[in-house]
């Protein structure tokens, strides 16, 4: 991923209390859809056990390879996401294919906006 072709296309995707399998997830969906700053291999995993662990990863949705399909969790993931507001939309738009999306909060600012969804099995 190039970021300075595309920053207004970049969006930071934050995970955070959910186990790393519904981590990978919701990040293997959203690189079937978009370039990530992390390898395809790259499988989330806690760092120390019994501790609260955030996952993030950024993806530049300028371009969309694919539609993901559905994707299973093993309980509902909260997901925040920071970047400009087509970019947010867009990437929102692509977790919707393969989770039933709920939107819990926003914040709005000049240029960006800060999303948390909550993400649940079709």
């Amino acid at each position: 991923m190039n970021s300075t072709e595309h920053p207004e296309a970049e969006v930071v995707v934050e995970l955070t209390g959910c186990p790393a399998e519904d981590a990978h997830a919701v990040f293997s969906a959203l690189r079937t859809s978009f370039a990530g700053d992390r390898p395809a291999d790259d499988v989330p995993h806690e760092v120390v056990a019994g501790r609260p662990t955030v996952w993030t990863a950024t993806f530049d949705v300028s371009e969309q390879r694919a539609v993901p399909g559905p994707m299973r969790l093993t309980a509902p993931v909260t997901v925040d996401l920071q970047g400009g507001y087509r970019a947010v939309a867009q990437l929102q738009d692509s977790l919707a294919s393969a989770f039933v999306v709920e939107v819990v909060g926003m914040a709005a600012g000049d240029q960006e906006q800060e999303t948390q969804l909550r993400l649940r099995n079709r």
